[in-house]
């Protein structure tokens, strides 16, 4: 059986500095092995990590054919306590230099939500789930 975990998740970086620095201006805590060439975050439950997105194709055995500029086909989320704690975290993005693309609005399925880019156009969504549980480390566990 394959364990049902996801426990890392790898974004390929293009400038692994300037996307390190835009993570640890959200005021994420980073392991003492994060560097310029491989950073990583503690999250609940997962760690992001950075990797130079030539070194991710390399070792996955792949060719990236990608636009820079172009937003990547894949959505990450950081799921809150309160529907306020939306609006505010969009306003911190906004001041450290994320790129808001959807402003922090009531969504149709009950919850309030907004979306923003990473300085690598990587997806984010900050959201709040009326109904979602979380575990005593912040990690969701039903939704």
């Amino acid at each position: 059986m394959i364990p049902q975990r996801v426990s890392l998740l790898t974004i390929g970086a293009y400038d692994l500095p300037s996307l390190r620095a835009f993570y640890q201006r959200l005021g994420w805590e980073e392991p003492a092995t994060s560097s310029d060439n491989y950073a990583s975050f503690l999250t609940a439950g997962v760690i992001l990590s950075l990797f130079p997105i030539e070194e991710l194709a390399k070792d996955a055995g792949i060719t990236f054919n990608q636009d820079r500029n172009s937003y990547r086909p894949v959505t990450f989320a950081i799921n809150v306590d309160e529907p306020s704690q939306v609006d505010k975290i969009m306003e911190q993005i906004r001041e450290i230099g994320g790129t808001v693309l959807r402003e922090p609005s009531d969504a149709f399925w009950g919850g309030r939500t907004a979306y923003f880019a990473d300085p690598e156009n990587n997806l984010w969504e900050v959201a709040w789930n009326p109904t979602a549980v979380f575990d005593e480390r912040g990690g969701m566990i039903s939704y």
